[in-house]
């Protein structure tokens, strides 16, 4: 455990005017509050907040954040108060520590209507104070990096939850080195196999052509001496999960992969940045395509850099980022530089963006967006995206995400643009509007009177804001016919709970479900099948929803087990829900969950010890259990196709899909689709036989997969 000495030495490293009775005040309660509390490592729980805060120390922030670490869990586990915390601490920190505790609660993978709604929080959060999320970042970042302390289910859970959240969010504010972090830690636990693989070839590939990032590093520094640049130079091989990725995107083996390696130079002045990229294209054959300016377009965070790729030493391709020291310090602290220290003084970097500004421009695009489902994509858009600069025929500068096509151009510069596209040119040549546009790429769009935006346009677009106001242009063309069709959809709802559909009613769906455009527009997006009858109904009337039987808890799925086992279905029989099932012992403290018709059941009998009486709990199961569906198909074109949507439209995942019997005429193919219970399977299985060309379709099951492990489920 850290010392309290040894903190408040690293916070005087770069804040030597920092507030040490607070810090140590600080300290000291988070240690009686905590006295007794143990991490899952056995370690004491007070050691995980001091490591919060030292991470927070290496991005020089102020005592109040420093403070906000140490004392973040204090409100959620111990008897600590909001107003304890205020008294001895002051208002900031105390709404610091509240706005984190209240983060940590946030559910960010939960359903995608209660994740959007989080998401609005988590923005909410971060438009209040951004230190909170910053606090936030660094807890993720601590608890990854001692996850194996954890059971390997909570572990997948984190990983997955930080490969989708927090990782790009940290990516998104600029602080590019704690996402690649993150990246590394969940890839760790998500792949084990692959990122071991990977560190594999690093080693060999070591072995076999030496240390290369020492000799580039050399090389470049020569010429950067030649030129009479002063400047500093250092290289890295690239984190395994990033050449993961990359191979993935690419489809390429690692031996293919040439750009492994990344190279900085910090130069003295903007105009060195310049002249050291001319001294490196001089030197080395620059790669076509491979090059951004980020100095004079800047990224909205704040980010500045020239990015160019080389072929190095041997043919080997590099990519090498050219910036200034005060670029460096932004590029490696993103928004979080507006708060840095230097000398016991707040940093005033000319490139760190104003986090209010920042923070506003990142959700003024998400307030338009009422449906959950369009909020979450444009949310997810934005997080992953990367930025490409384009030009309007007039000069002036536009920034879209990596992929965006002349339609989002068209909807960044106006909607009523947008809306009017018929087609566009890039660099003066008419193009499709599919065609991705590239960095510096000037761009033109073709409107027409009276033009309105096609379905089609949902597929081509990658922006949330040009996916948004498409979806609203196309609910206008057919709105009278929604209306329609969503009058006596709601008619029929209400009837069959016994209420009347009446204006007043739809109306205060409409506000509880915070639909603009009142009663008409729940209608109309009811006609769309955009919101089902049954969410309006339940809007209007609680109570009803409240009697309805809740989803059941995964980890609640089974009835029988003790709280210190864990489950797993069965992958040769694969029960669902509703059917009977029994329990047969494994190694250890785990049971297999088996169908009582198994044929595999027969290698226990006996074995009677093993055996346990089980049961599925009663209620709404969600449709997360995989079950295998064997079908003979007519080799027609369109059949697969209708065969997807027909799972679809029940509601249900296809998660495998393997093709095991090829003829001209038929084929058989084995779809595996996650499901609720077994009724759920019942209504695919009659949707899939009313369809004229399937010849056969039946529930698969193999006995010989009895071997395949299954993920455990602990249970509650």
């Amino acid at each position: 455990m850290i010392a309290v000495e040894d903190l408040i030495a690293l916070i005087r490293n770069y804040n030597p005017r920092s507030n040490e009775t607070l810090v140590r005040a600080a300290y000291d309660f988070g240690l009686v509050m905590h006295d007794g509390q143990m991490r899952q490592s056995g370690e004491p729980y007070f050691t995980h907040p001091i490591a919060v805060a030292a991470i927070l120390t290496e991005m020089r922030l102020d005592d109040a954040t420093l403070v906000t670490a140490l004392l973040h869990d204090t409100i959620e586990d111990t008897k600590a108060s909001f107003a304890e915390v205020e008294t001895r601490f002051g208002r900031e920190v105390a709404e610091l520590v509240d706005g984190v505790t209240k983060l940590t609660n946030l559910q960010l993978t939960s359903t995608e209507t209660q994740q959007a709604e989080n998401f609005r929080k988590l923005l909410m959060a971060m438009s209040k104070d951004l230190r909170v999320i910053l606090v936030k970042l660094a807890d993720r970042l601590h608890n990854m990096r001692t996850i194996k302390a954890m059971k390997p289910e909570k572990q997948a859970k984190k990983a997955r939850e930080t490969m989708e959240i927090y990782a790009p969010l940290a990516g998104r504010m600029g602080m590019q080195w704690m996402r690649e972090e993150l990246e590394d830690l969940a890839f760790r636990v998500l792949n084990p196999e692959a990122r071991a693989s990977i560190m594999r070839r690093f080693v060999t590939l070591q072995k076999e052509s030496g240390d290369v990032i020492e000799r580039i590093t050399a090389d470049m520094r020569v010429e950067l001496d030649r030129a009479g640049i002063e400047a500093t130079v250092f290289g890295r091989a690239k984190k395994p999960y990033s050449i993961w990725r990359k191979m993935e995107e690419k489809q390429m083996a690692f031996s293919r992969l040439s750009d492994i390696y990344g190279f900085r130079v910090i130069t003295r002045s903007e105009e060195d940045c310049y002249r050291a990229l001319g001294a490196i294209h001089q030197r080395w054959r620059a790669v076509p395509g491979r090059f951004k300016d980020y100095i004079s377009q800047p990224k909205s965070n704040g980010y500045r850099s020239i990015h160019t790729t080389v072929s190095g030493r041997d043919g080997k391709r590099v990519e090498v980022q050219i910036r200034t020291r005060q670029m460096h310090e932004v590029a490696e602290a993103g928004v979080a530089a507006h708060w840095s220290y230097r000398d016991g003084v707040r940093a005033a970097n000319p490139f760190a963006v104003d986090p209010a500004k920042w923070i506003a421009g990142l959700t003024e695009q998400f307030n338009s967006e009422q449906d959950h489902e369009e909020f979450l994509e444009a949310v997810k858009l934005e997080m992953y995206s990367d930025q490409v600069f384009c030009f309007t025929p007039k000069g002036e500068v536009v920034k879209l995400p990596k992929g965006a096509t002349p339609i989002d151009f068209g909807y960044a510069i106006h909607t009523r643009i947008g809306n009017a596209c018929v087609g566009a040119k890039i660099d003066g040549m008419r193009v499709p509007l599919w065609t991705r546009i590239r960095n510096g790429q000037s761009v033109e769009i073709i409107t027409a009177q009276g033009q309105t935006p096609q379905a089609t346009w949902l597929d081509i677009a990658s922006t949330g804001k040009a996916k948004a106001a498409i979806r609203r242009a196309l609910r206008e063309v057919d709105r009278g016919r929604f209306i329609k069709l969503g009058t006596e959809l709601a008619r029929s709802a209400f009837d069959h709970v016994g209420k009347k559909s009446t204006d007043k009613a739809l109306d205060l769906a409409a506000r509880l479900l915070r639909i603009d455009g009142g009663r008409d527009e729940v209608l109309a997006r009811l006609g769309s099948a955009e919101i089902s009858a049954r969410d309006v109904v339940h809007a209007v009337y609680p109570e009803l929803a409240r009697g309805e039987a809740e989803t059941i808890d995964k980890d609640r799925a089974v009835v029988g087990i003790s709280p210190d086992q864990t489950f797993a279905r069965a992958p040769c029989c694969q029960p669902l829900p509703g059917e009977r099932i029994v329990g047969i012992k494994t190694r250890g403290q785990g049971v297999q969950v088996h169908a009582i018709d198994c044929p595999a059941l027969q290698r226990f009998e006996d074995q009677p010890d093993r055996w346990m009486d089980l049961h599925w709990h009663a209620g709404k199961h969600p449709p997360i259990h995989a079950a295998t569906i064997s079908v003979t198909l007519s080799n027609a074109a369109g059949v697969m196709g209708r065969i997807c949507t027909l799972i679809g439209e029940q509601k249900a995942n296809i998660s495998d899909l393997q093709f095991v019997d090829r003829k001209p005429d038929f084929y058989r193919v084995l779809i595996d689709a996650d499901l609720r219970d077994v009724e759920h399977l019942h209504a695919v299985l009659s949707a899939l036989e009313a369809e004229q060309d399937v010849a056969a379709i039946e529930r698969f099951r193999d006995p010989s997969r009895l071997a395949a492990p299954a993920i455990p489920v602990a249970a509650r």
